[in-house]
């Protein structure tokens, strides 16, 4: 008995290191990030340690660190570091920005653990693509639901005249969801091998 209860807490342990580290690696890079644009907003590539620890620890892992990277992008916006966009919409409605910036982050993590346990014992190089391939499109499709719920107006005068649906998918996601989503690919064999070994 006391051996499983050392085996548990080794778990537990090993568990609370990883997603330790992992965090700390989703901090360090957007707050990286906060100052790499293409377009007007800053690229997001905290989501590969997402996908790990949402591979390795399970969904509820995943929708953590998704939220851990919602609150950097919060804070640093806060602060200024995004160009203003945050502060914008924090003076216009201070609930919804919160609950889009965290939420989307959340609900990222939590679809890309779900798509990889689901798509894992088939192969896990596909699994690790497909919550690759996930990951980016929730987190961006949430932002701009929650845009477009909360402040259409403001898309509206951003898009300046132009057709809002070509707006959304040039300018608003555009290039900055192309880069994240190729950074996801990109990384997926290395994803891979740090999933197989942190699994051993």
């Amino acid at each position: 008995m006391n051996s499983i209860n050392m085996g548990n807490t080794r778990m537990k342990t090993r568990k609370l290191t990883g997603l330790a580290l992992l965090t700390a690696v989703v901090v360090v890079l957007q707050i990286i990030c906060t100052f790499i644009h293409f377009g007007p907003f800053s690229i997001t590539l905290a989501l590969a340690p997402m996908i790990v620890g949402a591979a390795i620890y399970g969904l509820g892992s995943g929708a953590l660190l998704g939220g851990v990277f919602g609150l950097v992008v919060l804070i640093t916006g806060l602060m200024g570091l995004d160009g203003g966009t945050v502060n914008l919409l924090m003076g216009m409605n201070p609930i919804a920005t919160i609950a889009i910036c965290i939420l989307k982050g959340a609900a990222a993590g939590a679809v890309a653990g779900y798509v990889y346990k689901l798509l894992e014992n088939k192969n896990q190089l596909v699994a690790v693509i497909c919550a690759g391939i996930v990951c980016p499109i929730v987190n961006t499709g949430l932002f701009i639901l929650g845009m477009l719920l909360f402040f259409n107006d403001t898309l509206v005068s951003w898009a300046g005249g132009s057709p809002l649906l070509s707006y959304i998918i040039l300018v608003l996601c555009g290039l900055n969801f192309l880069v994240e989503l190729g950074t996801n690919l990109v990384l997926s064999t290395a994803i891979t091998r740090i999933i197989r070994i942190a699994k051993k």
